[in-house]
């Protein structure tokens, strides 16, 4: 018995004729009497009594024709199924993030969705401390942080994706209330709000390196371990925070500002990294889809 065999006696049981079974199975007329006679066979029962006018279903072919449609709609679920897994259509992702990396994969997972919508993504924070550990471990299948976090292995690959300047965070009430951009030095004076080195060390480097190249001695007002704090005390104008520019774009609107900082060349550079033996069937379309918005060059924020 095989699918074709029950497929053409669906086919003769719902239509009762032959000639139209044949023609719904692109088959000879000839194949069908032959598929029905083997199923007869197999059963050791008659499934139709035919004459020269008619068709009829017998009680025994009765019987079969719910198993049948039953096991023919299990087979073609089983194939749609496995088909999509190996191309990608069905299964689930596992993202990590760093602290700062949200406008850019929430861009891919939104693309990689729409056209793949049997996919599921789960999102988790990744921790900046043990970065080695959450690619290579098996408990995320990609993983998008400033390429500075990315530490030295040949267990993993990785690919650019974007470089997010600087930008100062501010209160659109506070401060620099109707500037268009920030110098470095307006910055000595001012109460930094920041992300702590432990959960962001790549941002908050960058913030140093920038302040110290300017000679600046910042006054960090505080230092929190999410961003929502970073925002809500820079809200409260309990200072002012530089973060990446997608960060910033996120809050920034009547009651935030994000402003350029002038003539400093700030930014940090992102990538996607992920385990050499990723062995999820949905990786290569995902890489496929990130690749699309990459800008690898380094030239700037992939908007």
């Amino acid at each position: 018995m095989d699918i074709n065999q029950l497929n053409c006696f669906i086919s003769v049981a719902q239509t009762l004729n032959f000639s139209e079974a044949a023609r719904r199975n692109f088959v000879s007329q000839s194949t069908v009497s032959r598929y029905i006679s083997d199923l007869e066979k197999e059963f050791g029962v008659q499934l139709f009594t035919r004459s020269h006018r008619d068709v009829v279903l017998t009680n025994e072919g009765k019987t079969l024709l719910p198993y049948a449609l039953e096991i023919v709609t299990t087979l073609t679920k089983a194939k749609k199924t496995i088909r999509q897994l190996r191309n990608g259509g069905t299964g689930k992702l596992t993202i990590g993030c760093d602290v700062t990396s949200m406008e850019f994969p929430s861009r891919c997972v939104a693309a990689f969705t729409k056209e793949y919508k049997g996919v599921t993504v789960d999102f988790r924070q990744l921790d900046a401390a043990d970065s080695n550990q959450a690619i290579t471990g098996g408990g995320f299948d990609f993983c998008f942080m400033p390429r500075d976090m990315v530490p030295e292995s040949s267990g993993f690959e990785s690919l650019v994706t974007h470089t997010d300047p600087l930008v100062v965070l501010a209160s659109a009430n506070g401060v620099f209330r109707g500037k268009k951009s920030v110098a470095p030095s307006d910055l000595a004076d001012q109460r930094l709000v920041l992300l702590s080195e432990s959960v962001a060390p790549i941002l908050y480097m960058e913030i140093m390196d920038m302040l110290r190249t300017f000679h600046i001695s910042p006054s960090i007002e505080a230092a929190y371990d999410s961003m929502m704090e970073v925002c809500v005390a820079v809200l409260s104008q309990m200072g002012v925070s530089v973060v990446p520019q997608s960060v910033a774009s996120l809050v920034a609107g009547k009651k935030a500002l994000s402003l350029p900082i002038a003539d400093a060349d700030t930014g940090i550079s992102y990538v996607m990294a992920w385990s050499k033996s990723i062995s999820n069937p949905l990786a290569k379309l995902f890489i496929a889809t990130v690749k699309k918005f990459a800008t690898d060059d380094d030239s700037g924020y992939g908007l």
